[in-house]
C-alpha cells in the first residue's frame, strides 16, 4: 500500500514526464534505483541522456523545491548516474535536468549539475 506522499511523488513523475516528452524528450527508465542513489527519469534529448530530478512543493515557502535539492542530494544523483553509465560502452553526452513543481507551477531546469 502507497503512502499519500508515494502517491504524490508519483504524480509529480507523471507531470514532469508529460511535459518533457511534450517537448521532445524519450523516456529511457523511470525511477533507477542503485545502492548509491536514485534517479527519477532517465530521458533521451537527441543524442544526450538526460537524468531528471523531479521534486514537488505545496509552495514556495521553504525556498521552493529547487531549493530542496541540496548538496548531499546532488552527490547522490551524481553517483548514481555514474553507476547508470556503467552499462555504456561508449559514454553518451550527458547532462542533469530538475522538474520543480511549486503548488500547480512546474519549472523545467536545464543542465543544473556538471560531471
Amino acid at each position: 500500500m502507497r503512502t499519500e506522499r508515494q502517491r504524490l511523488g508519483s504524480q509529480g513523475e507523471d507531470a514532469a514526464l508529460a511535459h518533457l516528452e511534450g517537448r521532445g524528450l524519450v523516456l529511457v527508465e523511470r525511477n533507477f534505483l542503485c545502492k548509491l542513489g536514485e534517479i527519477d527519469l532517465v530521458m533521451r534529448d537527441g543524442a544526450q541522456l538526460v537524468f531528471v530530478e523531479v521534486r514537488r512543493r505545496a509552495d514556495r515557502k521553504h525556498g521552493g523545491a529547487a531549493a530542496s535539492i541540496g548538496p548531499r542530494k546532488q552527490q547522490r544523483m551524481q553517483r548514481a548516474a555514474e553507476y547508470y553509465l556503467l552499462r555504456y560502452a561508449s559514454l553518451p553526452p550527458c547532462r542533469f535536468d530538475v522538474v520543480a513543481i511549486d503548488g500547480g507551477q512546474l519549472s523545467w531546469l536545464r543542465n543544473v549539475l556538471q560531471m
